[in-house]
């Protein structure tokens, strides 16, 4: 993180690196941004899905493919202590302000009617600045990928109503988690520059710095001829403890559990509404809630060490798919509803409380080639 940026960075923003949101039969689609997360200062690296097998998109056949170009945009800029906002951050013109626009390509293959495989690789580029100064951090590059292995508890040719798929994945750390930039701090105006050269904000690395595992899940179930329940999510447990990455060019003797970035478990979980428009063929409208963060403490038992911004944002909005021909388009905004910086567990151990900037809101688009 670079010296003189406050740690206040929105936890979906990083995470998230990821995802599209409900992905065919047996792909999930990871747009999860590897080191960017979701909501801001939080992480965004989770996969997203696009589209249920239950519309005209159907079931993708054992031995095709289907590719897919996904994008994520999100402003990450109002500040939060736990699930308080810092008003008075605007009305002092100090809020810390990232940009993330995160790329993924999927590639996924159907190998039998009920197991397919996918490999999922972002591209992030990211600003990070305070209003309070004019110096702007900038960040770009190819980010961490997801292989993973997805299969539908039942045969989809022997079902129509409903279905639930499951997957797992190896998350690796092929994203750079040490971009650094050099800037000078000298803001006066006046005197000599005072050039400092420091790792950039890990709320806009390209990568982690870690390997970890993918766990995801999908569901649907058809309630009417014209409405269909559906969800899914994923949880990726990270290996644990730091990158070795410094937060700043001085190391902290008063907070030394804070001095490089902690590798962090990240979450997603959906659900929603789905159902046609009958006036125009191949338009399907998607309607629901969604829950991302990271967590304070990774799920697996390794050191919790290191600097990260837990928390977590429920949003909720709609999102449109139309098919044609063997093309899927997908585009969808999502609201933040309600907002928690929790504590982190050097938070616990310092008896502080940091605060992290989040989305108001999440864009997501993409299409998807099948052949």
């Amino acid at each position: 993180m670079l010296p003189i940026l406050p740690s206040n960075l929105s936890i979906l923003e990083m995470l998230s690196c990821k995802k599209l949101r409900i992905a065919f039969p047996f792909a999930l689609l990871f747009l999860g941004i590897l080191s960017l997360h979701g909501q801001g200062c939080i992480l965004a690296r989770s996969p997203e899905q696009t589209g249920l097998p239950t519309d005209q998109g159907g079931v993708l056949q054992p031995g095709h493919f289907q590719f897919t170009i996904g994008e994520r945009h999100q402003f990450s800029y109002q500040h939060y202590v736990g699930d308080v906002y810092q008003e008075i951050r605007a009305q002092a013109h100090t809020e810390v302000q990232n940009r993330i626009n995160l790329v993924t390509l999927n590639l996924t293959y159907q190998v039998t009617p009920r197991i397919s495989v996918e490999i999922d690789a972002p591209w992030l580029f990211a600003s990070r600045k305070s209003q309070s100064s004019p110096i702007e951090y900038q960040s770009s590059g190819f980010g961490d990928t997801i292989i993973g292995v997805n299969s539908w508890l039942f045969n989809p040719e022997h079902v129509s109503k409903g279905n639930a798929s499951i997957g797992l994945g190896l998350y690796i750390p092929s994203g750079n988690d040490d971009v650094q930039n050099t800037t000078n701090t000298n803001t006066t105006g006046t005197g000599p520059a005072t050039n400092v050269t420091a790792p950039v904000d890990y709320s806009v690395q390209p990568g982690t710095g870690g390997w970890g595992a993918v766990m995801q899940w999908m569901g649907y179930r058809r309630i009417s001829h014209d409405l269909t329940l559906y969800t899914d999510g994923d949880y990726i447990a990270m290996q644990g403890g730091t990158n070795g990455v410094q937060r700043s060019a001085t190391l902290s003797t008063t907070q030394p559990l804070n001095n490089y970035d902690a590798i962090a478990d990240q979450y997603l979980l959906e659900a929603g509404l789905e159902f046609p428009i009958p006036q125009v063929r191949g338009l399907v409208v998607t309607v629901g809630p969604r829950w991302e963060g990271v967590p304070a403490y990774n799920l697996f038992p390794v050191s919790n060490d290191g600097f990260r911004r837990p928390g977590y944002a429920v949003s909720a909005g709609p999102g449109l798919e139309y098919v044609r021909n063997n093309n899927i388009l997908n585009i969808g905004i999502d609201k933040a509803l309600h907002r928690d910086r929790t504590g982190s567990y050097p938070d616990s151990v310092y008896n502080t409380h940091g605060d992290a900037a989040f989305a108001q809101y999440i864009w997501l688009a993409s299409i998807t080639h099948r052949f």
